[in-house]
């Protein structure tokens, strides 16, 4: 232990260390006190479900049904419709917490994390603490750290730029033109959000996505899916999934949006790329409300950006719809 570990508070726990209090953290705390198993939560920000509390835009809803994102043993309000709201969903992980009288320490962040072998603990390092446990579980997430890309010349613009973890809504934007970098489910939500202020989004489109309805038929595309794989292979499943999604929203290869070679539930098995599920962003596209530019930005200039094939289109404002990254292999040491 060197000297700044030894100015630390020290605690050892008999139970795990859970590292995070987004739904997974909370979730496994309950099940663990379901079983008298006593843990610690540690969280970097100051409240549970700091991504949804502090990084979401405000028009979010659950992109699934609610009966698939139910965290266990506790369910949602009666009430609740079957999309709930990011506020109708934070009330429900604060409620969750109550319940099970969960207590999280506030405000670690977790430096390093790393097995000791001898003694067959982990020691788990914050800005002020030293926890030590036999048990160690990581719920930090996929989406921990903003993903902000290098682009040319993006430091001489001369209005605003975003990141989708500041982006609240489209009302500081109205009437502008805005340049939306990335076509995930944040990018299409977002330009449809700027739609609504009278804005009008250019959405960068950089790789090949899957855009599929986010209900179909009257079934949910989601409880479709699942209930097709406890009679089908994956494949066979993403096959049907496609055929009925082009059915309900044609050929979206039309629009710009171009599809990968591999399905849906296959890429995100095999990536992590979650599939768009659309909420109104596509008839807009289709309406030209949203531009979608295939081109990739080559530079920004001070009002605007040039594109690959050599255009240059004047904006307001730029939003990088470009996703978050795991920061767990930072902190986290594994002993080879």
């Amino acid at each position: 232990m060197d000297s700044c570990e030894k100015d630390k508070i020290f605690m050892k726990f008999d139970g795990p260390i859970i590292v995070g209090a987004g739904p997974s953290g909370i979730a496994v705390a309950a099940c663990l006190q379901e079983h008298k198993i006593p843990s610690i939560v540690l969280e970097r920000s100051d409240c549970i479900a700091s991504l949804w509390q502090h990084k979401t835009y405000d028009r979010l809803k659950l992109h699934l049904p609610k009966q698939f994102c139910e965290l266990p043993l506790f369910g949602y309000p009666k009430n609740f419709p079957k999309y709930p709201s990011k506020n109708q969903f934070v009330s429900y992980m604060e409620a969750y917490a109550n319940h099970f009288e969960i207590k999280p320490k506030f405000n670690q962040l977790v430096a390093n994390a790393e097995f000791d072998l001898q003694n067959g603990v982990w020691r788990v390092s914050t800005q002020d603490c030293l926890y030590e446990s036999r048990w160690l579980v990581v719920a930090t997430g996929e989406n921990a750290e903003e993903v902000v890309p290098e682009i040319q010349g993006i430091e001489r613009f001369e209005g605003v730029v975003k990141h989708t973890s500041e982006y609240k809504s489209g009302c500081e934007f109205k009437d502008q033109r805005v340049l939306v970098v990335g076509c995930g489910n944040s990018g299409m939500e977002v330009s449809l959000d700027l739609c609504r202020y009278n804005a009008s989004p250019f959405m960068v489109v950089r790789n090949s996505v899957h855009v599929l309805p986010r209900e179909m038929f009257g079934f949910t595309t989601f409880g479709i899916a699942m209930a097709l794989l406890k009679w089908f292979p994956l494949r066979v499943v993403d096959k049907l999934v496609l055929f009925l999604a082009n059915l309900t929203l044609g050929n979206t290869d039309k629009l710009g949006l171009h599809r990968p070679k591999t399905g849906p539930i296959e890429l995100k098995n095999a990536t992590g790329k979650t599939p768009v599920l659309d909420t109104g962003a596509l008839s807009l596209i289709k309406s030209g409300n949203i531009k979608v530019v295939e081109q990739g930005v080559r530079e920004i200039t001070r009002n605007g950006a040039r594109f690959m094939d050599g255009q240059e289109i004047p904006f307001d404002s730029i939003v990088l719809a470009t996703g978050y990254k795991s920061n767990v292999p930072f902190w986290l040491k594994v002993n080879s």
